[in-house]
This record gives structure tokens, sequence and C-alpha cells, in this order.
């Protein structure tokens, strides 16, 4: 039998799979990192605590399955987009890595956006400019921390750094840095004119080698092995971007069905033969499928608004469970299950890391009265990811002959049957998932089996090796219901826009 490993590092989540090669999950390891908020907006990791995260997982993952190191055939990652994670000259980390949900650098992508350089960029890559993005952040740095670019000998993404970890060898795989706006999307390679654009020339030397999704970039090296347990030369393949990854577990490998991830970002994205060139959707990218982009709306607003509402208003909740070994999750739905979807609950807006409507908006209750207890509270919060996904979701449509056949669901949301289903009524489309807890690092596995020539590419491996559950089908009533709801959250949008921009201020100020 043959074993495939997947890694996936999400924002503060890091996590390991092992899959059989008919894509049976044997079994999975995670833990969390910290996520250091230094200021308001910004988000970081030590990567040097995300390296041991990930040397741990691999051995628990391994362990639980009782393979040996010798019998993983391929080793694959794939980690969050956007963020940045430099590697300095002398073997070492530069700084903290900035996550994907950092929004230090907001006011870089409002100044292209006025001075028309976002337009010209769109033209070479295909995509808008956001502020988690490399380019952003990199300009922030040379602006704020010039001393950390010239101490940096690589600029990697997040699976590509830990990739680097694992082998010692740099690359960049395409469908992460293809969404960074670094690379020309007409040409499939970096671009001196992106960079100085952006005005960060300096920079075109620290970027790593591109290769794709199933090259074999390197092999386990030793010293990697003697921490991880598994076997030094181990092939690792590129692997990707983890919405690329979460997109091809639940077996989007063609144009009928259209993907959404319920994670710390609302992922929501479909593939296709050709990029959508007019400007209406946010990003265009290379998909791991050769021949196919992916054409995503995206932003920071979806379940990690779940974790915080868990985090810090529901502490007594958590140890209770812990104390009983009963889940968390599971109660949080029966609350919301137990508030029907006809009550008025507050509008949320889930906006705590960032937003897709302004550039500064946070996250919002609107309409709380002395009658709303958590449970009303936490209903707004499951509602307004939902309307969050659904506000990218309409942007999608608009690009597209025909709707999808389905919605393939990904993230925590998926796990969730209730959620799910709230999911397939919001959207008015079914809604399937695949048969695996840990979708990022199937992906992987996926990826990884192909790459080592098991299947010919990743869309017959996931053909091979992936179980789509039945469709959860809309109820028509409570379709009704969430449209009547959906259009009070837009209204609050609009009427909030005039807003932020003084809530920055006052921030900016103190």
């Amino acid at each position: 039998m043959k074993y495939y490993l997947g890694l996936d590092n999400g924002g503060t989540a890091t996590k390991a799979a092992v899959f059989d090669e008919k894509g049976r999950e044997v079994a999975t390891a995670g833990m969390d990192t910290a996520m250091l908020v230094p200021k308001a907006g910004f988000t970081e990791r030590d990567m040097d605590e995300m390296w041991e995260a990930n040397c741990q997982v691999i051995k628990k993952a391994l362990e639980k399955a009782g393979v040996t190191g010798e019998e993983i055939a391929c080793i694959t990652v794939c980690g969050h987009g956007k963020g940045l994670y430099l590697w300095g000259k002398d073997g070492r980390p530069v700084r903290n890595g900035i996550i994907s949900t950092d929004n230090r650098a907001w006011s870089y992508p409002v100044k292209w956006k006025k001075d028309g350089t976002e337009d010209r960029v769109f033209e070479l890559s295909c995509q808008h400019i956001l502020s988690s993005q490399p380019v952003s952040l990199l300009a922030w740095l040379k602006d704020k921390e010039p001393e950390a670019l010239e101490k940096t000998q690589w600029i990697f993404a997040c699976k590509d750094y830990v990739r680097f970890r694992l082998t010692g060898e740099a690359f960049a795989e395409r469908t992460d840095y293809s969404g960074c706006n670094l690379v020309n999307l007409h040409t499939g390679e970096y671009d001196p004119e992106l960079l100085k654009l952006f005005g960060l020339s300096e920079c075109m030397d620290k970027l790593p080698p591109l290769r794709y999704s199933t090259d074999i970039c390197g092999h386990v090296t030793a010293e990697a092995a003697e921490k991880t347990g598994l076997k030094a030369g181990t092939p690792v393949a590129g692997g990707a971007f983890d919405i690329d990854a979460c997109a091809v577990a639940v077996g989007v490998t063609d144009e009928e069905h259209l993907c959404m991830i319920a994670g710390t970002w609302s992922i929501n994205e479909y593939i296709g033969k050709a990029p959508v060139t007019d400007g209406s959707v946010l990003m265009n990218s290379f998909f791991c499928l050769p021949g196919y982009y992916l054409i995503e709306e995206c932003s920071p607003t979806s379940a990690g608004n779940n974790e915080w509402f868990m985090k810090n208003l529901l502490p007594e909740l958590r140890e209770e469970c812990k104390k009983n070994g009963t889940n968390i999750y599971e109660q949080m739905n029966q609350w919301v299950e137990e508030i029907s979807p006809e009550e008025f609950c507050p509008v949320y807006l889930p906006f705590l890391m960032a937003s897709n409507v302004h550039p500064n908006a946070c996250g919002s209750f609107v309409g709380i009265s002395n009658y709303h207890t958590r449970k009303h509270l936490l209903r707004s919060v499951y509602e307004g990811v939902t309307f969050c996904h659904r506000y990218h979701l309409e942007k999608l449509l608009s690009t597209r002959k025909e709707p999808p056949k389905s919605i393939r669901l990904a993230g925590g949301a998926a796990r969730s049957s209730m959620w799910t289903q709230m999911f397939a009524d919001v959207m008015k489309l079914p809604v399937e998932s695949v048969q695996v807890n840990e979708t990022g690092a199937f992906g992987c596995a996926l990826i990884g089996a192909a790459a080592c020539g098991d299947y010919k590419d990743v869309g017959e491996a996931a053909e091979k090796m992936c179980r789509i559950s039945e469709p959860v089908l809309p109820d028509p009533a409570r379709s009704a219901i969430y449209d009547e709801k959906y259009r009070l959250y837009c209204k609050t949008i609009e009427a909030l826009d005039g807003l932020w921009d003084s809530v920055q201020e006052y921030r900016d100020r103190h």
C-alpha cells in the first residue's frame, strides 16, 4: 500500500494527514501556532515555531497512522496565500512571518488605485491589489523596515517556506505566486515591469525559481528526516495555494462546479479555460490543473469570525466542553439551531480582520436589543459569514454563462450539517462536500499522487480518489427568509460606508 502525506498551513493552524492510494484518510494531526498581533491590523507568526509545528504534526500523523517514513511515496505542502515569509542571507528567518489576514499595508492599494498603477498592473497580472499581498507588504517594509529587505535572500509564500525547510531547496510554485501580483498571467513568468510598477525592482533577484504544482521540488533532507520521522530522500512536490488544493480535493476539475471554502478566508472560486479580464472579479491565477485558471472572489471574512466568537465570548463554554470531553463546535451548532431562521438577529458584518467592501471596515453587530442573547449573536455570526460568501458569489455568477451545478463546500462550515444547509439556503444552490476531514491536506495528497507518477495528472487522481457526499438541497421557504435578511445585510454595509475612514483616522491618531 502506498501512502501520501499532505501538510496544510493555515493562518494559525498546522495540519498533517496521511492518505492511502484509494483516497482514504488514515490519520490526521494538528496544532495551533500563535497569532501575534503587535498592533491593530497586524497579524504575524514566529517562523521557527511554525516549522517546529510542521515537524510535530508530521511525526504525530505518522505515529497515529502506524506508517513509517519509508512508506510515504510523496509529501506535498499547501498553505495560505498572500502574506509574506522572508528568509535571510544568514540562513535564518529575517523577521516574523506575516499572515494573510494582515492589513497594515491597506493604504498602498488605495494609493495605487488612485494613481492608475492598479489599472496597469491588472493588464499584466489580471488581478486587483490586496493589502495582504506580498507586493503591498514589501512596499510597506521598504518604507518602514528597509533593513529587513536588505537582509533577505528569498521571498517565500507560506507553503514554499515550509517546503524549503523540508528540502533546503528554494522554489516558488505558480498557483501561489500568480496570486500575488508577481507573475504575468499571459507569460506565466515573473515580470520586471510588475515589480517596477510597485517600486520593488530590487526584489527581483530575491524571488525563487518558479515551478508547477506537480513538479518534484526537492527531497527531504537528513536534518528534516531526523525532526519528522520521514525518510531522507523522500520526494516533495511543488504543492499549491491552499484554495487550489481544496478545490481539487472536492473534485472541482472542470467548469461545472463552484468551490467555496469557509476558513479564515471567504474563498469563492471556479475554474475556467481563460481568465476574466474585464475587472469584474478580484483575482485570476493559475490553477494546479494545466490549462485552467482559477477565478476567485475572496476576503478574510469567513469562519475565523466563528473562532473569535468562541474564544472571546464563550470562555466558560470552552472550559465546560474541555472538562466534559465534548465538542464545542457541536454545542455552538446546537445553539444556532435553537434560534429559528425567521427570528431577527442583529446584522453581523464579519470584518474582524479586513473586509470586501471598504479597506477600513470593522466587524459589527447592528440592531442589538436587550432581548438578544449570545445564542442570537452566534446565529448572527453564522448568517453574516454566509451572507459575505453570497456577496462574493453574486460577482462570480455574473461572469458565467451557465450557473454551476452545485457548490462544493470545504472548511469549517462543511463539517456542520446545519451550516451546510444554511449555505444551500442562502446561495439557493445544491451544496456538496468531500468525505475527509482535512480537505487541504487531501488536495495535497492528490497532487502528490500525480507528482510521483501514480496518476497522469491531478484530474485523474481526483477522479479515482475523491468521494463526494450526497447534495444538500436548498429549502425554498428558508431561502425566501434569507433573501430578506441578505437585503438587510447589504443595506447595513451601505449605511456604514461613510463611517470607516473616520474610525481609521481616530486609530491613526491614537
